[in-house]
């Protein structure tokens, strides 16, 4: 398989089979550009995280091909761990060493690794570096385990949600060192439950469900695919759960779904909507309980396609 110049990651008809004849991943194509954030979003057991484990090398694929930075496991295993930082949902580092040292011993395995003082400013983490990494609170762990990934000197970075358990400024800080990396010429397959994290940093993405990529792009172009720009959202006295094809005839409206026992509907021109939702709750002697409007987002994006929340279990 060649691998295109402006392509970091590259992997066409990838299958894992597990004991017991479980296919988690069933074919799945992939194609990551150089230089980007590239978000992989999927509700738990699509599996996402076998194809990323697959792509850092911690799995075998049972087929497919696989090609990053121009580098296959195969051939260039001692290659590939020099191009890339991983930073785990759950990273387990010895508690008794401090954060300084525990930043060189990582950059220890690496030929030309970063500075571990950039590192640590880089992260937030200066003040804490004579610290035991067992004192340390969640959110302080969380950047110490991306500094590990960063330190690394890498060409390509996989985070595995690295905001987990952060309070919104170090979030946004870490936001920042995601755009630096990326500035800097680096690029990053991330995975996260937070939509407005998607949004924010993904240049593209991919959803994944039953191991197959069921749709991607940016996240502007999945939006627009969803059929509509605004999202109007209403419960009235008299609904009927699963009763909702009455909605969809209404002027504007391309698609319809129940959430929370309320009907969404997906619309272009609310203006028009509207209206013509009261006016067809009235022939029906129906109450409004409650109507809100907002933009699309991703979050009704994936709610469409695989009909579950990213933060259902």
């Amino acid at each position: 398989m060649m691998l295109a110049m402006d392509v970091a990651v590259c992997c066409r008809g990838l299958r894992k089979i597990y004991e017991g004849n479980v296919e988690a991943v069933r074919g799945l194509n992939l194609e990551i550009r150089a230089g980007e954030c590239f978000g992989l979003l999927g509700p738990n057991g699509a599996g996402k995280t076998t194809t990323i484990e697959i792509l850092e090398g911690l799995l075998e694929p049972t087929s497919g091909e696989i090609e990053i930075l121009g580098n296959n496991w195969k051939n260039h295993n001692r290659q590939l761990r020099e191009l890339m930082g991983i930073s785990l949902q759950e990273t387990r580092l010895a508690e008794k060493l401090t954060v300084r040292e525990t930043l060189e011993l990582f950059a220890s395995f690496y030929r030309r690794p970063r500075s571990v003082d950039e590192v640590m400013a880089e992260l937030a983490l200066t003040e804490k570096s004579s610290a035991w990494v067992g004192k340390l609170s969640g959110g302080q762990k969380q950047r110490l385990a991306v500094a590990t990934a960063l330190v690394a000197n890498p060409r390509i970075l996989f985070l595995d949600e690295p905001t987990t358990g952060l309070d919104p400024q170090s979030r946004r800080q870490l936001w920042e060192v995601i755009r630096q990396f990326q500035q800097r010429g680096g690029t990053v397959l991330l995975t996260t439950h937070y939509m407005d994290e998607a949004e924010r940093l993904c240049d593209r993405l991919a959803i994944i469900d039953h191991g197959l990529t069921i749709a991607s792009g940016s996240p502007a172009e999945l939006i627009e695919r969803l059929g509509g720009h605004h999202m109007v959202e209403f419960d009235a006295s008299g609904n009927i759960p699963g009763e909702i094809a009455a909605w969809r005839s209404l002027p504007g409206v391309e698609a319809v779904h129940e959430e929370d026992g309320r009907v969404v509907l997906s619309v272009r021109v609310p203006h028009e909507t509207i209206p013509a939702l009261l006016a067809a709750l009235q022939t029906r002697s129906q109450d409004l309980l409650h109507l809100t409007t907002r933009h699309a987002s991703l979050e009704d994006v994936f709610v469409h396609l695989t009909g579950r929340h990213l933060r259902e279990e």
